[in-house]
């Protein structure tokens, strides 16, 4: 009953903020989200180059017409049709198309599939699990030895792919379709490790790899790298669209989620699930208590908390039931000082935002407890 009511009155990311580091479906991405009642901090962490001003991709599509390989790898379905788009817009697409009639032409998945039918062309095969492992795995069987493999690359790192190629014999050429440039306004990428670092966040989602290396790099650029590495580890959901993506991070020791399907409805689902799953919920004074990140649920009810009330509410949380003193609840309000007022002004305004006045209590001399109800004592007396 509780939690069909919880449902039906607020979204399954309310009270949450997720940062956001795409720079395409970007507005896609943040919808999704916001539909579900998140709050969203977008900061891309790129920009992409138009494929037309790409003077990398137009050698390497001139390369393919003068000399034909013997084999096309196309990975993403926008960077395939781009490719040909660009091909057209250089007077080179019915040369480029005639020469991909000829050759062996693999797919990464249906997306790609779509594209490259659409573009008048036929896959010779496409791998069920969308993965490049698998399509490596199958040029290798083939063997590669003295072949031409061409390769759309789409800015996230093939690791050891195209190393494997050229082990096994084969002369690989990459075909970038875009590249990743670092974005042109870096004041939103240093607005949100700012708040990953202070907790602000509570999730980030990563939908290529480079966005994730680029922050990573921002962060390092600033001092910020340990930081941030440990607040992804412990307190904020860093969230990857799918495994190449996740590779950045997974380097430097953090572990991602990842849904199955590696697609943006999906990723918005695992956070669905993850984020509330994560969420502080106590029996406290008779009523049922949801810790979020930026609001608590008070009996289903949505309520806003100032940020430092919610700095004072974790801190009562992590002992729930137990006197927390006040030199400690001063220590978690972020940038309070020295002076003990700023607890009680602080305490007042939380009170005042959970509606509930009793869910905190105040003991004299000593500071503040969370009132707990005395059935939950013993499962949270050690916590």
């Amino acid at each position: 009953m509780y939690d069909e009511q919880q449902q039906s009155q607020h979204g399954p990311l309310e009270g949450f903020t997720v940062g956001v580091t795409a720079a395409r479906r970007a507005d896609e991405l943040g919808v999704l989200l916001q539909r579900r009642g998140a709050a969203v901090l977008h900061a891309p962490a790129l920009r992409i180059v138009p494929l037309a001003d790409d003077s990398e991709l137009l050698a390497a599509t001139k390369e393919i017409i003068q000399r034909t390989p013997d084999v096309v790898v196309a990975t993403t379905a926008i960077g395939f049709r781009g490719w040909i788009e660009a091909a057209d817009g250089w007077g080179l697409g019915e040369d480029l198309l005639a020469r991909l009639r000829g050759v062996e032409l693999l797919a990464r998945g249906p997306k790609v599939k779509g594209a490259v039918r659409a573009a008048g062309l036929t896959e010779d095969w496409s791998p069920s699990s969308e993965s490049m492992a698998e399509v490596l795995d199958r040029l290798l069987e083939e063997g590669v030895e003295g072949r031409r493999v061409a390769i759309q690359l789409h800015g996230d790192p093939l690791p050891g792919f195209v190393e494997s190629l050229k082990a096994a014999g084969a002369e690989v050429l990459g075909v970038p379709v875009y590249r990743w440039l670092p974005p042109e306004d870096i004041g939103p990428v240093d607005r949100l490790l700012d708040a990953a670092v202070s907790r602000g966040l509570d999730a980030v989602t990563f939908t290529s790899a480079p966005a994730a290396a680029s922050l990573l790099s921002r962060a390092e650029e600033r001092g910020l790298l340990p930081e941030l590495l440990a607040a992804l580890n412990h307190d904020v959901l860093p969230a990857c669209v799918g495994p190449v993506t996740a590779l950045p991070l997974q380097a430097l020791g953090v572990d991602t989620v990842q849904p199955e399907r590696f697609r943006l409805g999906p990723l918005v689902q695992l956070l669905c699930q993850e984020l509330p799953g994560r969420a502080r919920s106590l029996p406290i004074a008779g009523h049922r208590v949801e810790i979020r990140g930026h609001a608590v649920l008070v009996d289903g009810v949505l309520r806003p908390v100032p940020p430092a009330g919610m700095s004072l509410l974790r801190a009562l949380s992590r002992r729930p039931g137990w006197v927390v003193p006040r030199a400690d609840l001063l220590r978690a309000l972020p940038g309070a000082g020295r002076d003990e007022h700023a607890v009680e002004t602080a305490m007042a305004r939380l009170r005042t935002a959970l509606g509930a006045p009793k869910l905190i209590q105040t003991v004299v001399k000593r500071g503040y407890r969370l009132a707990l109800d005395p059935a939950a004592d013993s499962k949270y007396a050690d916590v």
